[in-house]
């Protein structure tokens, strides 16, 4: 049993660096220690903990993390400074040494995050577990098997809901399973449960989080697709989204439920890296440049106004010249909708640093700049595709004296002007005629509703 008394009152301040389930995760943190009688300081308040969640996907995100742990010990003298997630996971003992952080959890200790930081805050000040300068808490790899749930929507509209983490994979490029451990996954049952707490919450849109989300069921022997199908049946949740996919693990199957699904958006998020077959192959990726097409294929026969977004790395090592033209040309033909592109970074201990050929930065940055450049394109035509049509969107809250945004089925993103935005139409869905561009083409006007 937790001792609460000693945390009623006190303040917290969060961070969270990279993906969308890092943020879930910090969600559920956050809501965690309110339940304690913790509540978060507010924008120029001291705090009284510190929770950092890292990322490690690139070193620039190292070094933003680094730079935030530092940002936040100055900004909060005297601060109780937790660090976790996937930096934390890998390079603990670096962490540890940093002036002012005083627990370090690693990617199966954060499942108990709140059993740590109770014992670690009674005891402040003495070492009660020690792998460097201070408390440090973490497994190997292989060793990591706890799931941390997650199903918070933090200061945002949608919920994010963790049904998966780890990943099998060990592509060339990168160090999540390292950071992770291996694929993992609550029961089908105990999603559901969780959904129908955040129907009863109000919430109306859910996305589906995790690190290899299509790999679900290793756990518990369930597949992917029977998920989908019994969170369709949840009452009062009226969209999900599935935030990323493998394109070997996005079955037809899956495709087309979507298509006649009650509550599955047209939106898919699908990483392609490279679309050339030799880099593919480099990168130990579990598919061709064909299979990534023929999915494309299938979801716009079903599905023609379906968003697509796409991973693509670029620059990674055996990435000629030539190889990246064919991905660009392959990518310039494919019917997507926008490119999230990510400049390949040098990760120690993983197997791509064998491979030869090196790209230059500055040809890296030339390469992004061409793909930026072709899904600005792509996403401009998509939505210039939908003026004049009459979609249901989502708003969000948003600040007084500012424009309300929100989302159509199929993502696209819609802006009500500050005169029109009223604080009633939060995680409300209204139907809405698409206008024209707003200034910078990041959305479409609300022109009527």
């Amino acid at each position: 049993m937790i001792d609460t008394s000693a945390f009623q009152g006190k303040k917290a301040a969060y961070f969270t660096l990279g993906c969308k389930l890092n943020f879930s995760e910090t969600s559920t943190f956050g809501k965690l220690l309110e339940q304690m009688g913790v509540v978060t300081a507010k924008k120029g308040e001291q705090a009284d903990i510190c929770l950092i969640n890292t990322c490690s996907v690139t070193d620039v995100a190292d070094h933003k993390c680094r730079q935030a742990i530092h940002r936040m010990v100055r900004q909060h003298p005297g601060a109780f400074v937790v660090v976790t997630g996937c930096y934390a996971q890998l390079d603990p003992e670096r962490i540890a040494k940093i002036d002012g952080v005083d627990l370090v959890l690693g990617s199966d200790e954060k499942a108990n995050l709140i059993q740590f930081l109770s014992e670690a805050w009674i005891n402040r000040g003495e070492k009660l577990e020690v792998r460097g300068e201070r408390n440090v808490f973490y497994q190997k790899t292989k060793d990591i098997r706890s799931f941390a749930p997650s199903c918070s929507r933090g200061n945002r509209t949608r919920y994010f809901l963790k049904v998966q983490d780890g990943c099998d994979y060990f592509c060339t490029y990168c160090t999540i399973p390292y950071a992770r451990g291996f694929s993992r996954n609550p029961s089908i049952e105990s999603l559901v449960a969780q959904v129908r707490e955040a129907a009863v919450e109000g919430g109306k849109e859910i996305v589906l989080t995790g690190v290899n989300i299509g790999d679900f069921g290793k756990t518990t022997g369930e597949r992917f697709i029977d998920l989908v199908r019994a969170l369709d049946t949840v009452e009062g949740i009226r969209r999900y989204r599935i935030s990323s996919l493998e394109p070997d693990l996005l079955s037809d199957e899956l495709i087309d439920f979507c298509a006649q699904s009650r509550a599955f958006m047209p939106h898919f998020h699908i990483p392609l890296q490279s679309g050339s077959d030799t880099v593919l192959r480099l990168m130990h990726r579990h598919y061709d440049r064909q299979l990534f097409a023929d999915k494309i294929s299938r979801i716009k026969a079903v599905m023609p106004d379906a968003f697509i977004g796409v991973d693509v790395m670029v620059g990674c090592r055996g990435e000629t010249p030539e190889c990246f033209e064919e991905t660009y040309e392959f990518l310039s033909a494919l019917d997507v909708t926008q490119l999230h592109v990510f400049p390949y970074s040098e990760r120690p201990g993983t197997s791509a640093l064998k491979i030869d050929y090196v790209v230059p930065d500055k040809e890296k940055k030339l390469r992004s700049r061409r793909l930026l450049e072709l899904s600005d394109q792509k996403t401009e035509a998509f939505y210039a595709r939908h003026i004049g049509q009459t979609a249901e969107v989502l708003f969000e809250k948003a600040t007084r004296g500012r424009a309300m945004h929100g989302f159509t089925p199929n993502y696209i993103r819609v802006e009500l002007p500050p005169q029109e935005a009223r604080p009633e139409y939060d995680n409300q869905l209204i139907t809405v005629s698409l206008g024209d561009f707003n200034r910078d083409k990041t959305a479409l006007f609300a022109s009527h509703f």
